[in-house]
Formats: structure tokens, C-alpha cells, sequence
């Protein structure tokens, strides 16, 4: 564990080391970096598709590292994001990820990726929060959700 001098500040550290952990697990990664993209990838995607009630009760539900990236650089008048199809919301998972290098590795599948942080997302958040965020969501990205 790292170790920081605050016991708050190590424990957001090994919280939010397990959430990636299980990315990593759930998506058969054994590239930290590239895993943290995805996930912040999705979390932003979906960030973008709740209003903004839904986005803030959801964004509280997360470790407080993780908080940090889900909300950087979000601009509350622009969302929520008005595109409806899951092609779309894939889009912005496979976009993250243009033009970056992880090593060599393959392109990635953004609807694998985005089901596998999907099911992460769901066993550290309450099920009552989960099925807020997806009635809330089109139909066709709700289907992302297992």
C-alpha cells in the first residue's frame, strides 16, 4: 500500500486500487493504465448521459480517487448528452481510446469494455443507485447494463 502519511489519503489509494483490480480482472487486462482509461472512458460516458441529479448521486457512490476523474473536466450545462443509441455511447468509449498506445495492444472491443465496467460498477454500487441510473438511460444503452 502506499503509503502517504494520511490514513484517508491511503485508504482512497486501496479503495480505488481494488475498483481497478476488478477492471482489470473483469476485462482479462493486466495493463493498469490501460484499464484505468477505460474505466474513466465509461464512467464518463455514462457521466454524460444521467441529469445532473443522477450524475451527482451516482458520482457520490464512487471511491473518492475515482470521483476525481469521473467529474474533472465536466460541464453540467452540456449534459445530459442527447444521443440515444448504443452505437453512440460506444463510440465515445472506442474515441478514448484513439490513437493512444498501451504497449502494443490490440484495438479494443468498447461494448466488452463497457459491459466489463458495467458489472464492476455494479457490485461497489448500490443496487437501489444502479437501477436509478438505468431507468434513466435510453433503452438501447440500459441493454449494456447485465
Amino acid at each position: 500500500m502506499t503509503q502517504t502519511g494520511l490514513s484517508e489519503f491511503n485508504a482512497a489509494i486501496q479503495t480505488s486500487n481494488l475498483w481497478l483490480a476488478d477492471v482489470m480482472d473483469e476485462l482479462r487486462w493486466e495493463d493498469r493504465h490501460r484499464a484505468h482509461h477505460a474505466f474513466q472512458a465509461v464512467l464518463r460516458a455514462l457521466r454524460n448521459r444521467l441529469p445532473i441529479d443522477e450524475a451527482v448521486q451516482f458520482g457520490a457512490q464512487l471511491p473518492v480517487l475515482i470521483r476525481g476523474y469521473y467529474y474533472e473536466a465536466w460541464d453540467p450545462r452540456d449534459v445530459p448528452v442527447k444521443e440515444r443509441s448504443k452505437e453512440d455511447f460506444l463510440k465515445h468509449i472506442a474515441d478514448a481510446f484513439w490513437g493512444r498506445s498501451f504497449l502494443g495492444t490490440p484495438t479494443i472491443d468498447p461494448e466488452a469494455v463497457t459491459r466489463g465496467v458495467f458489472r464492476v460498477i455494479a457490485r461497489h454500487v448500490s443496487a437501489g443507485e444502479i437501477d436509478d441510473v438505468k431507468h434513466v438511460l435510453p433503452a438501447a444503452i440500459r441493454e449494456l447494463w447485465e
